[in-house]
C-alpha cells in the first residue's frame, strides 16, 4: 500500500495536474463550454496514450540501442533533474507552457496533451518506473493503472478548471508546481545514485 501511495505521489509530482489548469484555461479561452470540456477529455486521453506507448515500447527501444540499465538510470535521472530545476527556478510550468500557444485551433494536442500533461519529464519517469530489469510485469501493470488514475484526476481538474483557479489562484498553482519540482528532483537524484552504484559494482 505504501508503495502504491508513493508511486501516485510521484506521478502527481511529475505530471503536475494542478499546473495544467492555467495552461488549459489559456488554451481554451476562445472556445465555448462544450468545446472546452471536449478538449479536456481528448487532451487527457491523448496524453495517456502517449505515456502508454512509452511504457510499452520505451524499454524495447533502449534495449535495441544496447543502452545499459545503469546508463539509462543515470541519463534519465539527469534529464528529470534538469526538468525539475525548470519547475523550481524557472517561470513555472503554467507560464512557460502558456507561451507555447500559437495556434488555438489545435490546442488539444499541443500544448494541453503535450507537453502540459505528457511532459518530457513524465515520459522519462514512466519509462524508468516500468523498466523490465527492475520491475515485474505485475508491478508495471499497477504503475500503468496508477498513471491512468493520475491522468483521470488531471482530466477532472481541467473540467473544473475555472473553479480550481478561483479557489487556488494563479500564485497558488505556481507554488504547488515548484513543490512538485522539489519532489521530482529528489527522485531524479535517487535514480542517478542508483545508476552510479550499479555501475561501480559492475566495475568491481
Amino acid at each position: 500500500m505504501n508503495e502504491i501511495l508513493t508511486t501516485i505521489l510521484f506521478l502527481i509530482a511529475v505530471i503536475d495536474p494542478l499546473g495544467s489548469v492555467p495552461v488549459y484555461l489559456e488554451a481554451t479561452k476562445q472556445f465555448d463550454l462544450k468545446h472546452r470540456k471536449r478538449i479536456a477529455v481528448k487532451g487527457s486521453a491523448v496524453a495517456f496514450v502517449v505515456l502508454l506507448i512509452f511504457i510499452v515500447l520505451g524499454q524495447l527501444v533502449l534495449e535495441g540501442m544496447e543502452v545499459s540499465l545503469d546508463a539509462f538510470q543515470i541519463s534519465g535521472g539527469v534529464i528529470l533533474f534538469l526538468f525539475a530545476l525548470t519547475m523550481i527556478f524557472g517561470d513555472g510550468k503554467p507560464e512557460t507552457e502558456k507561451h507555447l500557444i500559437t495556434d488555438y485551433k489545435h490546442v488539444t494536442i499541443f500544448p494541453v496533451a503535450i507537453p502540459s500533461i505528457a511532459s518530457p519529464g513524465a515520459i522519462m519517469a514512466v519509462v524508468l518506473m516500468t523498466d523490465n530489469h527492475v520491475y515485474s510485469i505485475e508491478q508495471q501493470i499497477v504503475t500503468t493503472i496508477l498513471v491512468f488514475v493520475v491522468i483521470l484526476l488531471t482530466c477532472l481538474l481541467l473540467l473544473a478548471a475555472n473553479k480550481v483557479k478561483e479557489r487556488v489562484g494563479e500564485y497558488g498553482i505556481t507554488v504547488v508546481s515548484k513543490i512538485m519540482g522539489l519532489i521530482l528532483a529528489s527522485y531524479a537524484v535517487q535514480s542517478i545514485l542508483s545508476g552510479l552504484k550499479g555501475f561501480f559494482v559492475v566495475l568491481e
